[in-house]
């Protein structure tokens, strides 16, 4: 069932074909990333099993859930780094708006 799959790579397509910058694709990929880590957190410490069992079925753990669930071997060490490094801008990008806002 690759649904969550699809889902991503269509609304990550859309947010690049919409904008057309590489930062907002760092930026949704940071926002899908931390969407899913909530969900996984709100999935094993609320106890609702219908929740659960829609969360668990539907949405990755993480980005790396999501990596690790379709791919394997040498492409599956690739991507990580890959998503390593998008996470990296993200975080450059973040420091950069935070020492904007705070005018240094």
């Amino acid at each position: 069932m690759y649904i969550d799959l699809v889902v991503l790579i269509l609304l990550i397509v859309g947010i690049i074909m919409y904008t057309r910058n590489f930062s907002s694709f760092v930026f949704i990929t940071a926002i899908i990333d931390i969407l899913l880590r909530i969900l996984f957190f709100i999935r094993t410490h609320v106890g609702l099993p219908d929740f659960n069992r829609f969360v668990s079925r539907y949405f990755p753990e993480s980005m790396f859930g999501l990596i690790d669930k379709y791919t394997g071997g040498d492409i599956n060490i690739i991507l990580k780094w890959i998503f390593v490094i998008i996470m990296m801008f993200f975080l450059f990008y973040v420091t950069k708006i935070w020492i904007k806002k705070k005018k240094f």
